[in-house]
């Protein structure tokens, strides 16, 4: 086993149990202050973990990234993820969402990420998953 093959299946352990926390998260029926801006956090914190463990795993295969937007790209062009350009409208707002100050700001913030890019990372979390349990 090479350091890279180490490297990335570690870093989906860490997304794993992100993706898990921010699972709970999203099930929430209603978002009091202090939960918005936790599912907010969670959601940046997931999203990092996600490109991350691209990274990673291009690496792995010996595909060289070094930005989340190529490894957006890369998990386009490869099937992991099916919808390119909502991961790069996700990559511009991701710090814009975890900023949500005011009450409709963070609604917002609360629609976007159950409806529309908790999907999106559900989708890459398993698709990820499948590549693991292939190489195990």
């Amino acid at each position: 086993m090479t350091s890279q093959d180490v490297r990335w299946k570690q870093r989906f352990q860490n997304l794993e149990k992100a993706y898990q926390f921010l699972d709970k998260a999203v099930q929430l029926a209603v978002y009091d202050e202090l939960q918005a801006a936790g599912l907010a956090h969670s959601f940046e914190f997931v999203f990092e973990l996600s490109w991350k463990t691209l990274k990673d795993y291009f690496n792995f295969t010996g595909i060289s990234i070094s930005s989340p937007r190529e490894s957006i790209k890369q998990a386009f062009a490869s099937g992991l993820i099916a919808d390119g350009h909502l991961w790069l409208q996700i990559l511009e707002k991701r710090n814009e969402l975890t900023h949500t100050y005011s009450n409709e700001q963070a609604k917002l913030a609360i629609k976007l990420i159950r409806e529309t890019y908790f999907p999106a990372i559900q989708q890459l979390y398993h698709n990820l998953k499948e590549k693991i349990e292939c190489l195990d």
